[in-house]
């Protein structure tokens, strides 16, 4: 991935001056003077620079290269349902150390009947109804592999940026409350830059005005002290759920973090790793052709990929997978754990940041009702342990 480079001393120190005068100058002019400064500079890097959020900062370029859309209630959902007919496109996901980037075509639900079977009983599970309540018309499974929650989605906007080449890139882009990004999506098919501009034209929030102003994202709430949870009570329900997705319910009901969860999981259940395990698990799954799937998330959307990878390599910070139709990029330098972990018989490899935050977690890929390969458990056990 391409980083930001330091600031030279003079062009950083002008920069505070004019943050630090009120009037001086326009969140505006001074993203132009840093373009000016480094034209390749990414917008989330420049953000950080200035001091705001990259929503903001995208903000500035309302009434030129950037459209406000709705984004009340249900207008995301809508949104993300009408680019079902966007064709291919590239689907950008990430959270502060990882990046997953997707091309291909999402898949649309197929309509149930009134009476099917399985769909009277999704109103009773009370965690599936949730789920479907979160669906936008598709993005299960498939090429654009997408678990939304659509609650925490509060800001969209539409980008037509002209290319270096005269092509026009179009996107579309979505924040949390606080301006960080949840998701994009990039329309890679000629036929699809009609669908975005009616999308576009149907969405447009009435009020275009350049400055966007968002709340600064509250402390991290403090973990509760392990001596204060019932461990023996949890790792009796974790050793009694029957299937993976019922975890999350578990952190809920005894009011831990995930990375709390490794520390006081049941004795076997979990197995520490180094942070470099990464690259040995994204390497052997290359080298091996091993169907992996890879999860991340930034809590308002969680992004999958599905099948093999081909091309692994270095960057500064960061270690990736560069194929074709899927890259992802995840900065290593900020892991500061790793885990083999076991649920209801499934095994998966999850990777912390010193934050505490998931930044990425894997399986094996399986036929559903069947176990995971052996050679994904296999791998997994090989790994360089901390």
């Amino acid at each position: 991935m391409k980083r930001l480079r330091t600031l030279p001393l003079a062009i950083a120190g002008a920069l505070l001056v004019l943050a630090g005068h009120a009037g001086a100058a326009t969140l505006s002019e001074r993203w132009s003077a840093l373009r000016a400064e480094q034209p390749k500079v990414m917008i989330r890097d420049a953000a950080r620079t200035l001091g705001v959020s990259e929503a903001e900062l995208l903000a500035t370029g309302i009434g030129n290269t950037v459209t406000r859309l709705r984004s009340d209630g249900n207008d995301p959902r809508e949104i993300m349902r009408r680019a079902l007919d966007l064709g291919t496109v590239l689907a950008l996901t990430r959270n502060e150390n990882g990046v997953i980037e997707r091309t291909g075509v999402a898949t649309k639900v197929k309509p149930q009947p009134e009476d099917d079977k399985e769909a009277k009983e999704a109103v009773k599970d009370e965690e599936r109804e949730a789920r479907q309540r979160n669906i936008a018309g598709g993005y299960l499974g498939g090429e654009i592999d997408l678990r939304f929650t659509f609650s925490k989605w509060k800001h969209a906007f539409a980008v037509a940026q002209p290319g270096a080449d005269g092509v026009v890139k179009r996107s579309l882009q979505f924040f949390d409350e606080n301006g960080a990004a949840i998701h994009k999506i990039y329309p890679k098919d000629a036929a699809g830059v009609a669908v975005f501009d009616k999308l576009v034209a149907d969405f447009r929030h009435p009020d275009q005005k350049e400055a966007l102003k968002v709340p600064a994202r509250a402390p991290k709430a403090a973990e509760l002290a392990d001596s204060k949870v019932d461990v023996k009570e949890f790792q009796q329900a974790w050793n009694e759920m029957s299937d993976v997705h019922q975890f999350n319910r578990l952190l809920t009901e005894f009011k831990i973090t995930r990375e709390q969860a490794m520390r006081l999981a049941p004795a076997g259940m979990v197995q520490r790793l180094k942070p470099e395990a990464v690259r040995t698990l994204l390497d052997e799954a290359a080298k091996q052709q091993l169907p992996i799937m890879s999860f991340l998330g930034n809590g308002a959307l969680i992004q999958i990929f599905s099948g093999k990878i081909t091309k692994t390599a270095a960057s500064p910070g960061w270690y990736n997978v560069l194929d074709p139709a899927f890259n992802l990029h995840l900065r290593e330098t900020a892991f500061k754990s790793g885990w083999v972990v076991r649920r209801a018989g499934v095994t998966s490899v999850e990777f912390y940041d010193n934050e505490g935050e998931q930044v990425v977690s894997f399986f094996g890929v399986r036929e559903r009702g069947q176990p995971q390969p052996k050679s994904w458990v296999d791998l997994t056990a090989a790994l360089p342990k901390g």
